[in-house]
Formats: C-alpha cells, structure tokens, sequence
C-alpha cells in the first residue's frame, strides 16, 4: 500500500481492515460521512436486536432502513461483512469461501495460513493486533456454545461446516492461535480421487470390491492425508437400500448415500455431567439396526467397541485412524486397547479376526495418495501388516499379500 496516495501496489499483501466485535472502528469520510465499518456498526446493532433469525434477505432489509447511501456493491459489501461477523469467521470468511481451502491456520496477527491442493501457503490477510484474534477466537467458540478464557484457554467446537479449535496464551507461547477445519457440502466422488491423483486406477478397483464384498476395513495415515475424504467416498459406492450409521467426535462426513445417520460425542458440562463419548455411542448405534457401522476416527476405548461390532456379524464396518506408515498401525491399535483396558495379546486376536484390509494414504509432491493396501493378520509374533499394494517411485505394485488379496477379494473368497 502506497502510504501518499492510499492505493495498493502490485506485489504486495492486501491488508484487511481490523476486526473489532463490538467495537468497530470510525473511518469516516471526508465529508464526515460514516465510514463503512460505522455503517456495518449500525447494521449489526439492528440485526442483534432483532430476535428473528439472521437470513441474507433481513440483512438486506436492515441495510435498506439504516438510510445510508451506499450504492450496490457498498450495500452488498456490507451485507457481507455483518454476515460474516454473525454467522461466519469474521475476516478469515474471504478465505474460507475459496474452495480449495481446506484448512485456516492463525498463528499471528500477520500468519494467517491456508491448506489446499498444494499445500499449507501463507495469505496476504493480516487480522490487526493480538487483542483482536483473540477477541475473534472468543466469539467464535462463544458461538459453538463453549467458553474460551483464561480458565478454559483451549477450545474445539462445531460451527456449521467449520470445526474451531484455539488456544489463549499463556498455554500457547506465541499469541492466541486458531485452527479452522472446513467440511464441504459436496462430496469427492472416487473418480474425482482418481482423476486428482489421489487413487490410482489398480486401487480404485480394489476399493470398490472392498465396499461391494463388504469387507472389513480401516484407513490410516497422518493428519491431512485425506482419511476423511477417502472414507466418504468409498461409503458413497455403498448400495441405496444400505443403512449407513456414522459415529463421530465431530461431525465431518457426508457421504453422497440417500440413508447415513450420524451420531455425534457430546462433552460433559461444568460439572463433568452428560457426557457422551465415541464408545457409548458406537453401542447405542448397534441398536440402530445399522447394514455399515462407521467409526470416524479411533482414538481412544471405542476400538474395544468397533472390533467388537466387526467380529460378531457387523461386517462392512469401517472407520479411520491416525498413523505415519502402516507398519505403525499394530503398535496404535495397541495403544487404544490399552485405553480400553485390553490386553496386548486379546487386541492382536480381535484386530486380526476383525479386521480385513488396511488402506494407507500418505502426503507426496504430488499431493495425498494411496500409499499402500495392506492385510492385518494376527500370528504367533503378534499383529502384523502385510503389504499387498505398495507405492514406489510414484506407482504402485504388486507386495507379498498381493495373491491374498486377490483370493480376499474374488467371488470365492471368505
């Protein structure tokens, strides 16, 4: 920004205006009219005040009775501003509605941070001054139905297709810090995954005779490897006349299948009271008469639960879970049966009884892919992983459970 003439010079980061909830800023003209964030002041106090529920068109409205003079794209713009301060991010809602966006990382006033098909890159946004992401992260969990201060300085909460975690300082060494997860309302379908890379052609076959020989399976792999993603997808290749019931932390999938029901965990109060976490939910969905039990991420005792489910007739269950390689995964499935109060040996039998075909994603140049199909299997050395596919330099091919597979897979197999 030129500081003489007050216009933006090519090359360099757009500054957005501060955000100030409740206190906007005066930028009034030179004529002493009210500025834009005077106006959208106004707007906003009307609208709260009003206790009919928030639409585009009341926004509209209330722009209209403020009897400013804005014209079209002032008064558009300002009925996107009091939108996004009410019912979206705020300042970060320009970046969420771009929809490559997956992931909006605040890590400062001027590190505000986005993840899409390339990666994680840093916007040209800057948020103003601590105090203000602050205030920002406060009203955003306040809207979830959480508290965010001192007292409860880390939050996750569920704010329509955002999911919103922060941390205040002094818990976070380097200023209140925010974390925005967007669920999109559509679906990637796996041709898309295979037409973006993220399938190949070989894997995409064996995933669906997964789905369609109701197997048994888990995909594993870091954060941000499209676990979810991959995961709705291969629901959506379930047939119609299947009941699909999800059960989730927080509520993430929405495969494209006309009969899914999701069960959400539920925290417990102040005073510790009603909550409801994964493994009671996984046992209330048992009663559900569900055809596909879904867990969307095992972390913790409803592993107990889910392999429970997979050995006693459930099959076609599925569900995901964190791991840097899927060598990795026998010591995780460990670790959660220990949380559940399982012995090391009794989580070997029931994982290698329940479980059928292990799919691991991992991040590339390319971006996130299939990395390797896999076999779990419990033996007289404990649960092992068996590789059928596997990706080497940049295709997959055939590893030593290959025939296993195929045998797994084939009309006559278990």
């Amino acid at each position: 920004m030129s500081a003489r003439s007050g216009r933006h010079v090519a090359g360099e980061p757009v500054q957005s205006r501060p955000f100030r909830p409740g206190h906007p800023t005066s930028s009034a003209g030179p004529s002493g009219e009210p500025g834009m964030d005077d106006v959208v002041a106004l707007i906003r106090r009307r609208v709260v005040a009003d206790p009919a529920p928030v639409t585009r068109v009341g926004l509209a409205e209330a722009v209209q009775q403020s009897g400013r003079v804005l014209g079209t794209q002032g008064a558009l713009a300002a009925v996107d501003r009091v939108r996004a301060e009410l019912q979206g991010l705020g300042p970060l809602q320009p970046l969420a509605e771009d929809p490559a966006v997956t992931d909006i990382l605040v890590n400062a006033p001027d590190q505000v941070w986005t993840e899409g098909h390339d990666g994680l890159a840093l916007s040209g946004l800057r948020l103003g001054t601590e105090t203000e992401v602050r205030a920002l992260a406060v009203r955003l969990v306040a809207a979830g139905g959480r508290r965010l201060d001192d007292a409860s300085p880390c939050a996750d909460v569920q704010l329509g297709p955002y999911r919103i975690h922060a941390v205040l300082p002094p818990v976070s060494t380097a200023g209140t810090v925010l974390s925005v997860r967007i669920r999109r309302s559509r679906v990637l379908l796996l041709p898309e995954l295979v037409a973006g890379g993220m399938v190949d052609e070989a894997v995409a076959s064996v995933l669906q005779a997964v789905v369609a020989r109701r197997l048994n399976f888990l995909i594993s792999g870091a954060t941000g490897t499209g676990k979810t993603t991959l995961l709705a997808a291969m629901l959506s290749l379930c047939g119609p006349r299947e009941r699909i019931v999800v059960v989730e932390d927080a509520s993430e999938l929405r495969p494209d299948h006309p009969h899914v029901l999701g069960l959400q965990s539920r925290r417990g109060n102040i005073e510790g009271s009603g909550g409801i976490d994964l493994a009671d939910l996984v046992r209330q969905a048992l009663r559900m008469r569900p055809d596909r039990l879904v867990v969307g991420e095992c972390r913790g005792g409803e592993v107990r639960e889910l392999l429970a489910a997979m050995n006693t007739g459930h099959d076609g269950a599925g569900g995901t879970l964190h791991a840097n390689s899927a060598e990795a995964v026998p010591a995780r499935l460990a670790a959660l049966g220990a949380l559940a109060g399982m012995s090391q040996r009794a989580l070997e039998l029931q994982a290698g009884s329940a479980l059928d075909v292990l799919i691991h994603l991992t991040r590339t140049r390319q971006g996130r892919q299939v990395g390797e199909v896999a076999l779990l299997r419990s033996g007289p050395g404990g649960l092992s992983v068996s590789p059928a596919l596997i990706r080497r330099n940049g295709a997959m091919v055939p590893g030593a459970a290959k025939s296993e597979l195929d045998a797994l897979l084939s009309a006559g197999g278990p």
